[in-house]
């Protein structure tokens, strides 16, 4: 590769560039002045969306990385990360003049700028809220592995806020909104306060501005008096302090006006009512000295009720740890009161970025102290960015948990209206389709990445736009079914493929069976004749069911012919047997079903309701099969006696045709579809011995349907057993099938 190639428009050129970098600088700046030095030539003279020129962008960003214990490195991606955008092969420059580390440092700040930026919009004005905000902060994690990336995104973020409101620039409501709903619940999560802190009260200055203000001049009025009340009781506690020989740093602590508005609203106080504007924070050597501090608080002071929370034997999510109480002090003024070691407290204030200061300092702390191995393993945890991850995606893995390990990696990616989608590891562009929507999966052809065409097999990652290409009608293709060619790495794109080619053969058995029936009835002369009325008559429940059978040639068509034109003995035979319900004899048949009045006559459980001892009966005379058995709440059979009331029979339960004679029983249940579902539905029915003949389950929008067809001697032991499946996890309903 030539050095020409490697960049657009620096007025240096690049081996000019490359000896702006060679210059001999101060060991202790070298690496940061060398940066500031290869990227000035760009930036001097471009400005920011906002107005603020590129450079001093540059010059505050990093020192506020330095502000927040930020390694050289940071200061210097501060620069370089602004400087890729004027390079044709960045990376390429950037790791030939500072090495491969700052280049991908820089490389992945670059990147999550550009990607932030595409998605400000989308995520501000989503019509769907905060599910899509929430993406987008995911997104924010998942897409960079180096978490000094988020560090150097959430001080680029605070430094423009503060520009914005140096300069009065107005019109940057959706920078300000997009800060409180996603860079500063972002800094909370990661644990940086001071980022956190002051992101919020400037954003809401810019929203809220005289909202901000009233309260700014509630705090202004007494602020003397209420400075004077805190160095007061600052001064009395330090004092108790030491006469019992602790050793602490006893400080006021701002309270902010974000904050303060917000507790506010949330618990509809009047300002008067806020009881936290006094504030203390004691900082101690040890976990032992905090809760002596504690003990002496509550003994010298009188503590508020449902005031205190410990969040050292309970961190907070984001490892946040302290004592927090609220006490009145001896001249009765409400005080709240923090407590906590140094540790902690550095932890409170820088967060993460803290102990990426101490990832980069080796074993050498933030403040100079040396690490423990337990605090060693802990940064080593906190190296990754998808540790910080989960607490954003706290969904019950206990529910998976029955089902082994689960994969629940992710990636972000964007639609080309910079709306973020969330899919599996391993997605590709055809799972993409099917995640906005199944119609659009089925008619996929082709796909951009990023503006370029890709194969549809191509895997996608984290931050990536794709832009679907589909034909106006069609469907999927069988190959997408194939693991080897890797067309779909979803399950539940999988799912919606099978789904379709499944109902196309349905449609065809059933396109075959109506076409079968209706040249029956033009053959016969009974095209007239109303199809679902014929399918009644049938015992079935509409035509489409009638078309299935006969589709599927489990129903012969010289069933329909015998009901058109029924041959005249069969026409002789039914008359007797319908004379003969008047008899008062009973038989008992083979099924175990008692047919009042008539001998040895045949009978068939209706596959509709599947009746079972003891249920209620009712029997139907049908053409050629005999009496057809329901139960008599069937809808099925109480439509059939509504149209042919002299087929009704009465039928009862007699001895059954063995003493083991079991019934199969449709059991429908409803549940929250996931994995292991139809285990543990199976695994209740197993232990209460009953036998499972068949199983029919279909997911739709996350619900499980399922019928199970089961064996039982008895309907009444059903009872117990739907009890037990209704406290299987996720099951909404369980119940016997109705007919």
């Amino acid at each position: 590769m030539k050095s020409t190639d490697l960049i657009d428009n620096s007025p240096l050129g690049v081996e000019g560039l490359l000896s702006v970098v060679g210059q001999s600088f101060e060991p202790s700046q070298q690496a940061v002045e060398r940066a500031r030095a290869f990227a000035e030539p760009f930036l001097a003279s471009q400005q920011l969306d906002n107005g603020e020129n590129c450079l001093s962008h540059a010059d505050a960003l990093a020192a506020l990385v330095k502000s927040l214990g930020g390694s050289d490195d940071m200061q210097a991606a501060s620069y370089l990360a602004f400087a890729c955008e004027h390079l044709n092969k960045p990376q390429a420059l950037i790791a030939q003049a500072f090495g491969d580390s700052h280049a991908a440092l820089a490389m992945e700040t670059m990147r999550l700028m550009q990607l932030q930026r595409q998605a400000r919009s989308r995520a501000v004005n989503d019509p769907r809220g905060q599910v899509q905000i929430e993406f987008v902060r995911r997104m924010l994690l998942a897409f960079s592995r180096d978490l000094r990336v988020v560090v150097l995104r959430l001080a680029s973020r605070l430094q423009t806020l503060r520009y914005v409101h140096a300069h009065k620039k107005p019109g940057f409501d959706d920078v300000a909104s997009e800060s409180l709903q996603v860079f500063a619940p972002l800094a909370n999560r990661l644990g940086i306060w001071q980022i956190k802190w002051e992101m919020e009260d400037l954003a809401f200055r810019l929203l809220e501005p005289d909202a901000y203000k009233q309260v700014a001049s509630w705090l202004e009025d007494k602020r003397v008096e209420r400075e004077a009340q805190v160095e007061q009781s600052r001064q009395w506690l330090l004092d108790q302090l030491q006469s019992q020989g602790i050793l602490a740093q006893v400080q006021g602590r701002p309270k902010h006006i974000y904050s303060i508005i917000k507790k506010m609203r949330g618990k509809s106080l009047d300002f008067s009512q806020v009881r936290d504007l006094r504030a203390l924070r004691v900082i101690v050597a040890s976990v032992d000295d905090c809760y002596r501090v504690l003990s002496l608080v509550h003994s010298q002071m009188t503590p508020l009720d449902n005031e205190f929370d410990d969040y050292i034997a309970k961190p907070k999510s984001n490892g946040y740890q302290s004592l927090h109480t609220v006490v009145s002090d001896p001249s009765g003024r409400v005080v709240e009161i923090q407590i906590r070691t140094q540790t902690m407290h550095v932890h409170a204030e820088f967060g993460v970025a803290a102990h990426w200061a101490y990832k980069e300092a080796g074993t050498k702390g933030f403040t100079g102290a040396q690490l423990s191995d337990a605090q060693a393993k802990k940064m080593a945890v906190l190296r990754q960015l998808l540790a910080w991850e989960r607490d954003l995606n706290q969904v019950a893995h206990a529910d998976l948990a029955a089902a082994g390990p689960a994969d629940d990696d992710k990636i972000y990616v964007l639609t080309p209206l910079a709306a973020v989608v969330e899919l599996p590891v391993h997605a590709t562009p055809v799972d993409f389709a099917y995640s906005l929507h199944t119609d659009l999966g089925h008619r996929c052809r082709g796909a951009k990445v990023d503006g370029w065409m890709v194969p549809l097999s191509t895997p996608l990652r984290n931050g990536q736009t794709v832009e679907v290409i589909t034909a106006k009608e069609g469907g999927p293709s069988r190959d997408w079914l194939n693991l080897e060619l890797g067309f779909l790495g979803s399950h539940r794109a999988r799912a919606k493929v099978r789904a379709w080619f499944n109902a196309q053969a349905l449609n065809q058995t059933m396109a075959r069976g109506r076409e079968g029936v209706e040249k029956l009835l033009q053959r016969e002369g009974k095209t007239s004749l109303k199809l679902d009325e014929l399918a009644v008559q049938l015992g079935f429940p509409s035509s489409a069911e009638l078309f299935e059978v006969v589709g599927k040639d489990e129903f012969s068509l010289k069933n329909i012919e015998n009901l058109l034109r029924p041959p005249a003995a069969l026409l002789d035979q039914d008359q007797r047997l319908l004379r003969k319900t008047q008899k008062n004899k009973t038989a008992a048949a083979p099924s175990g079903v008692l047919v009042v009045g008539v001998d040895s006559l045949m009978t068939q459980l209706a596959r509709c309701c599947r009746p079972a001892p003891p249920d209620e009966l009712g029997g139907f005379v049908t053409r050629g099969k005999g009496v057809s058995v329901h139960r008599s709440s069937c809808k099925n059979f109480m439509q059939l006696a509504l149209s042919s009331v002299d087929r009704v029979i009465p039928v009862a339960w007699g001895a059954p045709a063995g003493r083991d004679a079991v019934y199969p029983v449709d059991i429908q249940i409803v549940a929250n579809d996931r994995q292991g579902l139809l285990r543990d539905i199976s695994e209740v029915f197993a232990k209460d011995k009953i036998n499972v003949v068949g199983v029919q389950t279909q997911s739709i929008k996350e619900i499980a349907w399922m019928t199970f067809t089961v064996e039982v001697g008895d309907a009444t032991k059903l009872s117990k057993v739907l009890t037990v499946v209704k406290e299987v996890m996720g099951v909404r309903t369980a119940r016997r099938h109705q007919g």
